[in-house]
């Protein structure tokens, strides 16, 4: 990989004659910047399929390319990514059904609206894994026709598809009215009875860890269910009768579930498994009695995503962050919080609502700046990037607070130059403020030049328009190869240095 070739391909400011150049000798990796540009022409587009044919799926993505601009048989990795995206040939499909490769038939099984005799021809594939793919995301009427597939990795694929009929997704979660499976991956590789080694050594291995058959295929079995769990299209009557399941994986899949009856749900507050009622906790259709007991669980997960629930009363919430660690976040709940609830936590006596709602950045002026002056530094932390501060608020929010507050000071979008400046000579100093202040609109050449001497933030500097030219271009040759990229992606780059850098044919 070419470092600053790379950067040059996703500079904005890169002229079209250049892009050009680049396209001439581009490889993979700088293609995928090439394919990401926003200015691309369709001309340009066409030229860089011809010369890296990986970058068709990109390019097909950004709506770079057409169905006259590609050739199937010549192009078949771009005109799989158009068929993919709606914008291809229904024409080409049916070559790619018959193709040899297999990888070719899994991705354009994955496509939909193909040809009735397209879909007939991938449900009859020899390799399992076009039928799963198709299974996977094919209509209501196929998915349910595949559900009797003799093979559980189709059955699986079909109970993962939301498209597959209600009826089709109970039976798949109970084996009721369907033929049993007769193979399953284990059952295709291995001698049965096999169980799979967690800690199996072989490199060509993709068999999961613990995958087992005794001919039954019970591992696999277990897997339909588990996606059929995960599907909001199977009905709730369908997958109540799991609560008591002795499989973890099943229990804690039917806790996130959002259709079960509140009985369910309280069944599931009691399992001994804290990441079940982690889960459950932050389900946003328990109800307020279920999340009251739930505020009182030892597990700290569960606390913690109990705080994420968007139902959880503001009381609760409260409780729960001074008790549990949450993180800097906005939560659902506050995010949610009305008028009159922003005041009385704004207003009330506990720390944890100050720190909850200062995490709004639509606070009243009188608000912000009154948690602004809170003594708490976990506040004036979360208060600290809110728009509208003033230099002199945040200048004293760092006297008050010093390092506990700097990084987030800096992230403030009103942070002035030389407030910024000020920052990078702060003693002690805090490894993220650079972070922060190297990406910073406001950072002037002196704090980007401060920001350059810290190793983490010096790639994210060395982008930075602001940073003098001299500065740009001697990090063109820098040891890192993630600051010589960033700083060929700088926009500040000049021109004659751009073509200087990209070779000529």
């Amino acid at each position: 990989m070419n470092p600053v070739l790379c950067g040059l391909a996703a500079n904005a400011a890169l002229p079209s004659e250049l892009v050009d150049r680049l396209i001439a000798i581009a490889d993979d990796d700088i293609a995928v910047d090439l394919a990401g540009r926003a200015d691309l022409s369709r001309a340009q587009a066409v030229a860089l399929l011809s010369r890296v044919e990986e970058s068709g799926a990109r390019l097909a993505c950004e709506g770079r390319l057409t169905a006259a601009d590609v050739d199937p048989g010549a192009r078949p990795h771009a005109a799989l990514a158009l068929l993919h995206e709606g914008a291809g040939s229904p024409e080409w499909a049916r070559p790619f059904a018959a193709d040899p490769d297999v990888e070719r038939r899994e991705k354009l099984a994955a496509c939909s609206g193909l040809p009735a005799e397209v879909v007939e021809a991938l449900a009859a594939d020899p390799d399992v894994r076009v039928v799963a793919e198709l299974a996977r995301w094919t209509t209501a009427d196929v998915a349910a026709g595949l559900a009797e597939h003799p093979h559980a990795e189709v059955r699986r694929a079909v109970a993962a598809n939301e498209a597959t009929p209600p009826d089709v997704l109970a039976a798949l979660i109970t084996g009721e009215g369907l033929p049993p499976a007769r193979r399953c991956l284990v059952y295709d590789r291995e001698a049965t009875p096999f169980v799979h080694d967690p800690h199996c050594e072989r490199p060509d291995c993709d068999l999961l860890p613990g995958a087992s058959c005794d001919g039954s295929h019970e591992s696999s079995v277990h897997q339909v269910q588990v996606a059929a769990l995960r599907n909001p299209a199977t009905p709730a009557e369908a997958v109540v009768g799991f609560v008591d399941h002795p499989s973890m994986i099943l229990r804690w899949t039917l806790a996130a579930r959002s259709d079960l009856p509140p009985e369910v749900y309280g069944r599931l507050a009691a399992d001994p498994v804290p990441g079940v009622r982690a889960d459950l906790a932050g389900n946003p259709a328990i109800e307020e009695a279920l999340i009251r007991t739930l505020a009182d669980d030892g597990g700290h997960d569960v606390r913690r995503s109990l705080a994420h629930n968007r139902h959880v009363p503001l009381d609760v919430l409260v409780h729960l962050a001074g008790a549990t660690k949450i993180g800097a976040t906005l939560l659902p709940r506050i995010a949610a919080a009305s008028p009159a609830e922003v005041q009385e936590l704004a207003r009330s006596p506990h720390p944890a609502a100050h720190m909850l709602v200062a995490q709004r950045r639509d606070l009243r002026p009188e608000f912000r700046d009154a948690l602004a002056a809170d003594p708490d530094a976990k506040v004036v932390k979360s208060v600290a990037p809110h728009p509208g501060l003033s230099e002199a608020q945040l200048r004293a929010m760092v006297d008050r607070h010093g390092v506990r507050v700097l990084a987030k000071v800096a992230t403030n979008p009103d942070a002035s130059p030389a407030l910024l400046e000020d920052l990078t000579r702060h003693e002690p100093s805090v490894q993220k403020a650079f972070r922060e202040i190297a990406r910073h609109r406001n950072a002037t050449a002196q704090a980007l030049l401060a920001c350059l001497a810290d190793r983490q933030a010096r790639p994210i500097a060395a982008g930075h328009p602001a940073l003098p030219v001299p500065v740009i271009v001697d990090l063109l040759t820098d040891a890192e190869w993630q600051v010589a990229e960033a700083a060929a992606a700088n926009p500040s780059l000049p021109r004659a240095v751009m073509s200087d850098l990209v070779p000529r044919l």
